[in-house]
């Protein structure tokens, strides 16, 4: 495997990548998510391209428009399929030997996927994707859907060391009893954000898996929006946002190569 940081053209712009060679024909897509540089947060994102080009798959990572080492102004994840575009073309130039793209996001970098129908894609793997309108939700001290907190609830239920604080008295209960009233009452309707999301992923005719890491908060709050028995719908249970645990990230990367097997 080699490591090679490159620039390409969007539009106008140069932006900056970084391909992990391989000689697989199939190559995975990361899309950052927030306004991540390509490396991740930590190196996440870094250090999961080395484990999937180790693994036999070449990897492209990119800064989109306005976002470290590329030009332009950053417009945010709805305005971003030119860049993912883009950064495809880039990908498939400078390793000829690929026949399949997978395109993988973390957030509202799946979002972004989703909205742009896949982005030219032949695969998605959509990980936590992001679904809270801004202005609504976004903060947070935020109160999610109920959906979310009887999720959130039954994650802890599952977790011995928040049962023993609770039994232990180091839980709030009269916080934990808004929480539960908030958890009752009735569903709100489904965001337009998710609803454009849904509404970009059903023309999208590849291979999609979605991947929920079930004490994440905005994957709780994806599902509450979304159809929980989808069957492209895989769950790692007790994960966080960024799957920090070796378990978690071993999990992650499980699902991303049999997304570019597939």
């Amino acid at each position: 495997m080699t490591r090679l940081p490159l620039t390409f053209g969007c539009g106008s712009q140069t932006l900056a990548g970084t391909l992990d060679t391989a000689p697989g024909t199939c190559g995975l897509l990361i899309v950052s998510g927030g306004n991540e540089i390509r490396s991740g947060a930590f190196g996440g994102q870094a250090q999961l391209a080395a484990r999937i080009a180790r693994a036999g798959f070449p990897v492209f990572r990119f800064d989109r428009r306005g976002v470290g080492d590329s030009q332009g102004e950053n417009r945010g994840f709805r305005k971003s399929a030119g860049d993912i575009a883009a950064a495809r073309d880039a990908f498939r130039a400078m390793a000829p030997q690929i026949t399949r793209v997978v395109g993988f996001g973390n957030c509202d970098a799946a979002s972004a996927l989703m909205l742009a129908g896949g982005a030219g894609c032949d695969g998605l793997v959509l990980s936590n994707p992001w679904t809270i309108e801004q202005g609504d939700g976004a903060g947070d001290d935020a109160v999610p859907p109920p959906a979310a907190i009887r999720a959130r609830y039954l994650e802890k239920l599952k977790n011995p060391r928040e049962i023993a604080r609770l039994l232990g008295g180091g839980v709030d209960l009269r916080k934990l009893a808004r929480g539960l009233a908030r958890s009752l009452r009735p569903a709100p309707p489904p965001s337009t954000l998710a609803e454009e999301m849904r509404a970009g992923l059903a023309g999208f005719a590849g291979d999609v898996r979605i991947l929920l890491a079930t004490a994440d908060r905005t994957a709780q709050v994806f599902e509450s929006a979304w159809n929980p028995s989808d069957p492209r719908i895989r769950r790692c249970d007790g994960a966080g946002h960024a799957y920090v645990e070796p378990e978690h990230r071993d999990w992650l990367k499980a699902e991303i190569i049999n997304a570019l097997r597939a």
